[in-house]
C-alpha cells in the first residue's frame, strides 16, 4: 500500500535559477527552429524530423544527456531538468524522438542496472548520435519471444505502435525466455527485423509495426522489469502536455484579445472569458501534477507509481481541453487545416492513447491507493 502522504520537499517542486536559463535558452532555440511550417517540412522528411536540429539540440544544448550520468557520457542533472526541455518541446510541438529516445530508452538502460549496456548505448544517446526505442513493454500485447541458440540470443514475435520503431537505430525489448520476462538490447536489421510504418492521427509522433525474424539481441540486466521506467514515461508526457496546453492557452489569448466583433475584442465578452478561465485552472492543476511526478521521477520516491498516473490522468484531459477550445474560439479559421491548432489537436488526442487512457490511469490510482481492492479495478 501507498502513503497518501507526499514525502516530497515542497521546495523541490520549484523551478530552480539554473532551470529557468534552461527554459529560455529552449524557448528561443523552438521559437527559431520549430515554428508551424517548420514542423510540416520536417514531417515530410524521410525521417519525420530535421536530423541537424536534433544533433544541434544534442551538441549545443545538451538536452540528449540531461538525465544520463556523467559516466555515461551525460552532463549528471536529473529528470526535472529533462523535463524543462520536454515541456518547451511540447509547447512548440517538436516532432523528433525525445520521449523513446532520451526517456523510454535510456531509462530502461538505467533502470536495468547493467553497467555494460550503458556504457555501450547511453553516450551515444547522450550525443545524439543515436535514436532508441523501447517495445513489448505493453502486458496487453501478444508478446515477444527469445530464444537462446548456438550463437546468442535471437527475439521471435511483434510489437505494434512502436513508438519511431521504423526509424531507431536501437529497440530495448521486453521479451519472454523460458525464466520469465527479460530486457534486450536490439539493433535492427533487414530480413530479422520488419519494421512497417503506420499512418497516425498524430504525424509528429512516427509509429510502427516491428516483427522480430530471429532478430539478434543481447540480454539488458536480469529481469524484465519495465514499471519505473513506464512511469517516467509517463511523467515525460505530462511534461510535454503541459507545454502544448500552455501554448494553445496563450495562442487563444491573444487572438480573441484582437478579435473584435460589434465593435470590441471577442476576448472581452463574458462567456470567452469564463471558458478561458476553465482552461487557465486545468492547466494550474496539470502544472502541479506533473511537477510532482518530475520531482518523484527525480529523486527515485516510492510516491513515483501514484504521482505518474495522476499526471497522466490530469495533463492529458488539459490538453484535450486546451486544444478543444484552441480551435473553437478561433472560429472558422481554426478548423482549416493551414492553422496550426489542428497539429496540437492531433497530438493530444494521440497522447490519450499513450501509457494507459485517463480512465485506466485512475483505475490505477484507486488501486495504488487502496481506494478499491486490486481485484476490483
Amino acid at each position: 500500500m501507498h502513503s497518501r502522504h507526499p514525502e516530497i520537499d515542497p521546495q523541490s517542486l520549484s523551478e530552480t535559477d539554473e532551470q529557468r536559463e534552461l527554459r529560455t535558452v529552449l524557448r528561443d532555440f523552438f521559437t527559431e527552429t520549430s515554428g508551424p511550417e517548420d514542423v510540416r517540412k520536417q514531417l515530410a522528411t524521410p525521417r519525420g524530423h530535421d536530423e541537424a536540429l536534433w544533433a544541434r539540440l544534442a551538441g549545443e544544448i545538451g538536452v540528449h544527456g540531461l538525465a544520463i550520468p556523467e559516466e555515461y557520457g551525460g552532463s549528471g542533472f536529473t529528470f526535472a531538468e529533462l523535463a524543462v526541455a520536454l515541456e518547451e518541446s511540447g509547447r512548440a510541438l517538436y516532432c523528433a524522438p525525445l520521449l523513446p529516445t532520451v526517456v523510454l530508452a535510456a531509462f530502461a538502460l538505467l533502470n536495468s542496472g547493467d553497467r555494460q549496456a550503458c556504457a555501450r548505448h547511453l553516450p551515444r544517446i547522450a550525443d545524439g548520435t543515436l535514436t532508441a526505442t523501447v517495445a513489448g513493454f505493453d502486458d496487453t500485447e501478444p508478446g515477444i519471444g527469445a530464444e537462446d541458440g548456438a550463437s546468442g540470443w535471437v527475439l521471435r514475435g511483434a510489437a505494434d505502435f512502436v513508438l519511431d520503431g521504423a526509424g531507431a537505430d536501437l529497440i530495448v525489448v521486453r521479451a519472454q525466455t523460458p525464466h520469465g520476462a527479460r530486457l534486450f538490447a536490439c539493433e535492427p536489421t533487414t530480413g530479422t527485423c520488419v519494421r512497417t510504418p503506420h499512418r497516425v492521427l498524430d504525424e509528429t509522433r512516427r509509429q510502427a509495426r516491428v516483427e522480430f525474424r530471429g532478430a539478434p539481441a543481447t540480454p539488458v540486466g536480469e529481469s524484465g522489469e519495465v514499471t519505473a521506467t513506464l512511469d517516467a514515461g509517463r511523467a515525460a508526457l505530462a511534461a510535454e502536455q503541459v507545454g502544448g496546453s500552455g501554448h494553445a492557452l496563450e495562442a487563444t489569448v491573444e487572438f480573441v484579445a484582437q478579435r473584435r466583433q460589434f465593435g470590441r475584442p471577442i476576448g472581452s465578452f463574458q462567456a470567452v472569458k469564463h471558458r478561458l478561465a476553465d482552461v487557465l485552472v486545468a492547466l494550474e492543476a496539470a502544472r502541479s501534477a506533473s511537477a510532482y511526478a518530475t520531482v518523484c521521477v527525480a529523486t527515485a520516491s516510492l510516491q513515483l507509481p501514484v504521482a505518474a498516473s495522476a499526471a497522466a490522468a490530469v495533463c492529458s484531459e488539459t490538453f484535450r481541453l486546451a486544444t478543444a477550445e484552441y480551435v473553437q474560439l478561433h472560429g472558422g479559421i481554426g478548423f482549416t487545416w493551414e492553422h496550426p491548432a489542428h497539429l496540437y489537436v492531433r497530438r493530444a488526442r494521440s497522447g490519450e492513447a499513450l501509457f494507459g487512457t485517463a480512465d485506466q490511469n485512475r483505475a490505477r490510482l484507486a488501486e495504488l491507493v487502496a481506494l478499491v481492492p486490486r481485484s476490483a479495478a
